[in-house]
């Protein structure tokens, strides 16, 4: 998908008056309860935004974040880290978080594995394509969510094999997963939600 940067730029802004303020309170409602109080590492954090909400609804937790791409304006503090390996010891927060950031990542088993040992919970909100339409619906809301920020789109969503085969590579079992009701508003949840978003606790095995 290729586009001019003024077109870029429109579709951000309507993306954000639009989507983005909902999805932060959706996605916080259905993380908060699954977080352990004390420290939170948001890994890929973008702006901050679903952190900070989070902290808000439970102010047990402690959120820190690190992306490889820290906003000037990210609304929680937060550190640069490779992609990789995130600079802290081990067992070193209660939780990581990562919200639609596997996909993106270049071996997303060992990001997980990476994130259990410095948390000793993982909660993941991610993408799950199940046919070549979901690839198709989920590449264009990747595009126009991300496409304006410069955020790399290999368009990698999990099948549920796939998911279950990194979650074996990282060593890690979920104690539960759950669909992401309320996303988007009527009409648009007909193609944009149907099971396409799910969160989960990992702890590991």
């Amino acid at each position: 998908m290729t586009a001019s940067r003024p077109v870029l730029t429109s579709i951000g802004r309507l993306h954000g008056s639009v989507v983005f303020g909902r999805r932060v309170r959706v996605l916080a409602a259905a993380v908060a309860p699954l977080l352990p109080a004390g420290r939170l590492v948001d890994v890929g954090c973008g702006n901050g935004e679903i952190a900070r909400a989070v902290a808000a609804l439970r102010p047990d937790v402690e959120p820190q974040g690190f992306d490889v791409l820290i906003r000037p304006s990210c609304a929680i503090p937060a550190r640069p880290f490779d992609g990789r390996t995130l600079p802290l010891p081990d067992g070193a927060a209660s939780a990581a978080l990562l919200v639609d950031v596997l996909h993106h990542a270049d071996d997303p088993a060992a990001l997980l594995s990476e994130c259990a040992r410095v948390a000793r919970v993982v909660v993941v909100k991610d993408h799950l394509a199940r046919s070549a339409l979901d690839r198709k619906v989920l590449a264009f809301m990747d595009w126009v969510g991300n496409r304006p920020h410069g955020v790399v789109l290999p368009y990698a969503y999990f099948s549920p094999e796939g998911w279950e085969s990194a979650l074996g590579a990282a060593a890690l079992r979920e104690e539960l997963r759950a669909g992401v009701p309320g996303l988007y508003p009527a009409p648009f949840s007909a193609l944009f939600g149907r099971g396409l978003h799910f969160v989960a606790r990992l702890v590991r095995r």
